[in-house]
């Protein structure tokens, strides 16, 4: 059994140096010709000319083929969605109701423009670009975008059924704008973002979203959002009660005062003192 074996692992051997070198050889014979700078042939009178390029190796090699393969796969794994081509570092995308609060509350006087978009809309992905141009040439405006299709039930708490649509807040004055506009109609868009573009100082803290708004989000039980109503300041409570108090002194009397009775002897009175006093 060994023998067997050993005839046959050097038979296999020998075959397998037999077909390296017809390899090889067949490998330089045809890079021989390959590599030589040109040849002619004539056809039909006329002379053509063969250039082979000098760079084309004999062998491909498969471990990096196999490489290559697999960084294309990868890359194509990681393809962008086309809401996350073109993005400015003045862009970003909304995580939650809670994020989109605290994102207007931080902007302070800045202007922020709110993007409600879809995946699946065909006038967003339209939009798209020009949305980003229009971020780059304004970098000092917050472009948020919102998901419609990740975040439906806030988009519902807002009001937002119409896409795409704007909202654009800035400090104390809160909403300034809301429109839906399509890529034919851009200009609305353009419009807005000139009229509220220049910085315009407001006295107050930053406003963000209404307070119906907030109230909303809040009830809205698929969001992980809690909002407590703006309580009365006690220096307003106290004039409102001050003003309640002088409010019912200057109210009429529900009794009428009682008319003086008048007496023959107070009217003879009355008439002494006016003829002492000369009248």
């Amino acid at each position: 059994m060994a023998e067997i074996l050993a005839k046959t692992t050097f038979v296999f051997s020998s075959w397998r140096e037999n077909r390296q070198h017809y390899s090889q050889k067949v490998s330089s014979m045809v890079s021989h010709v390959l590599r030589s700078s040109s040849f002619s042939s004539d056809f039909r009178g006329k002379k053509l000319v063969f250039r082979v390029n000098r760079a084309i190796p004999n062998k491909v090699n498969s471990q990096f083929q196999t490489s290559t393969l697999s960084q294309m796969s990868f890359r194509i794994g990681k393809a962008y969605k086309w809401w996350e081509k073109g993005l400015q570092s003045n862009m970003r995308e909304v995580t939650s109701a809670q994020d989109l609060v605290d994102s207007l509350l931080m902007a302070g006087d800045k202007l922020v423009v709110v993007d409600f978009f879809s995946p699946g809309c065909g006038g967003c992905k339209a939009l798209h670009p020009k949305i980003c141009q229009l971020a780059e040439m304004n970098p000092v405006i917050q472009f948020l975008q919102v998901n419609y299709e990740e975040h439906k039930s806030m988009c519902y708490s807002l009001n937002v059924h119409v896409l795409p649509f704007f909202r654009f807040y800035r400090g104390a004055n809160g909403r300034l704008c809301s429109f839906s506009c399509t890529n034919a109609t851009i200009k609305k868009f353009k419009d807005a973002l000139a009229k509220h573009t220049p910085d315009r100082s407001s006295l107050g803290p930053t406003k963000g979203l209404e307070e119906k708004e907030l109230l909303a989000l809040s009830a809205n039980k698929d969001l992980s959002f809690t909002y407590k109503p703006k309580s009365v300041e006690p220096a307003l409570s106290l004039e409102l009660e001050v003003s309640a108090a002088e409010a019912a002194r200057a109210l009429p009397l529900s009794e009428p005062l009682p008319l003086p009775v008048l007496t023959p002897n107070s009217v003879i009175s009355k008439e002494r003192t006016l003829a002492t006093a000369g009248i």
